[in-house]
């Protein structure tokens, strides 16, 4: 049976909102520097510098739009799709499963126009996006993951019934790709081999060592694919189980690779390990690729900070107010002062992860096995960002009925777009 067409979005890339930030409260997940008011400097100066570059975003906002295009048709057997058409294909996976396929825009989107969560699946195009900061230099996609990730496992966009779209067996909801097709279209296409060759034009030696990396990229990737779950999560934890199990196959993924890398490396010369270190400037980025670059180095400017700690605090606790319903929770599941505690922990512990998991990229990264070791530390830094902030939402979910869990689990559907 042939698989159901892809489409593709209409082009276009928007920033995400901040979400949920949280009170001042002891949390399991620390920052590396800081403390609470640590938090809140850095949350309120990135929402402020967010504001300050939405001129940038790509004109195009219009409705989703199902194009009759097959993810085959996106791929040839050595070069990668450019991340604009990533960005597209993620975004018409994530929409037509949400809410009808009728929203524009979904709240947990990135900045680069990516979703980490496309239906039941956490991260697609995983070794893409490990591939194109290696071997090229480009971390906007990868260094996206992050806060708003993890608060989209904690409430999840996409109601039961949504999720059975991208799963159910015979579904009806043929404009939904299935989880599978997702996987394999994510994770699936390597080593931009004809790139590598032109550029380092390698003798027979080098060619061998070159198709051994290639090889143990492959292989890599494989195992990431093997990584995606066969169906849907039911519930926050789940969601946390597998963002546990797809972090840890990329990271296993790095190790296998790294040793491969680095003897191909060795085997270059002064001059081609310069023009492979140099693989992401060829000058051929069109213009979409270029315009999210530079919004994300927009993005990453140090943002002017409020002129005083009381300024600060007041902003903070509007922001507070605004994102972070406690109050609301709290009535809705009638919670206990125990269980009211948990719930402020959970926030405070998913809040630490907003700075520890900047959405900016290292610099002065040179060669492809730094840039690969920044990915290893990315990525161990997110799955320990992921289990702190896991274990806090267990130690909540400790002592709810199932009735206060089933009404946890819904808060996310409240969303607005």
């Amino acid at each position: 049976m042939s698989k159901p067409r892809l489409g593709m979005a209409a082009a276009g890339i928007a920033l995400v909102a901040l979400t949920m930030l949280p009170d001042v409260a002891e949390a399991g997940f620390r920052l590396r520097v800081g403390g609470p008011l640590g938090v809140a400097r850095f949350a309120v100066a990135h929402v402020l510098g967010v504001a300050g570059i939405r001129h940038m975003r790509m004109a195009a906002r219009g409705r989703t739009r199902m194009a009759a295009l097959r993810p085959q048709d996106l791929r040839s057997a050595t070069e990668a799709v450019r991340p604009t058409v990533r960005a597209q294909l993620t975004a018409v996976a994530a929409l037509a499963g949400w809410r009808g396929g009728r929203a524009e825009q979904g709240w947990w989107q990135h900045a680069d126009g990516t979703y980490g969560w496309v239906g039941p699946l956490f991260w697609p195009f995983a070794d893409d996006d490990v591939t194109d900061f290696t071997m090229r230099g480009d971390g906007t996609a990868l260094w996206s993951y992050g806060y708003g990730d993890i608060y989209a496992a904690v409430f999840a966009p996409y109601a039961p019934t949504e999720l059975a779209a991208y799963t159910a067996p015979g579904r009806r909801h043929r404009r939904v790709p299935e989880l599978q097709q997702l996987c394999d279209t994510g994770d699936a296409v390597g080593l931009p081999i004809d790139a590598m060759l032109r550029t380092v034009q390698p003798n027979e030696v080098q060619r061998a060592g070159l198709d051994e990396l290639a090889s143990a990229w492959a292989a890599a990737g494989a195992s990431i694919r093997a990584s995606c779950p066969t169906e849907a999560a039911g519930n926050a934890l789940d969601r946390f189980a597998l963002m546990q199990r797809r972090l840890d196959a990329m990271i296993n993924a790095v190790d296998a690779v790294a040793p491969q890398l680095a003897k191909f490396y060795g085997l270059l010369d002064d001059e081609q390990k310069s023009r492979l270190n140099a693989l992401g400037k060829d000058g051929r980025a069109n213009a979409a690729e270029t315009k999210r670059k530079e919004m994300q180095a927009a993005a990453c400017k140090a943002p002017s900070e409020p002129a005083s700690d009381e300024q600060l605090q007041r902003q903070y606790e509007q922001l507070v107010k605004q994102q972070w319903p406690v109050d609301e929770i709290a009535t809705a599941l009638r919670l206990d002062d125990t269980r009211r505690a948990a719930l402020e922990v959970l926030q405070d512990t998913t809040m630490g992860t907003m700075e520890a998991l900047s959405p900016c990229p290292p610099q002065n990264l040179h060669t492809p096995q730094a840039r690969l070791k920044a990915v290893k530390a990315r990525l161990e830094m997110m799955r320990e960002a992921t289990k702190s902030v896991g274990d806090a939402l267990d130690d909540f979910e400790w002592g709810l009925t199932d009735e206060q869990k089933t009404q946890f689990e819904a808060m996310g559907l409240k969303r607005g777009v």
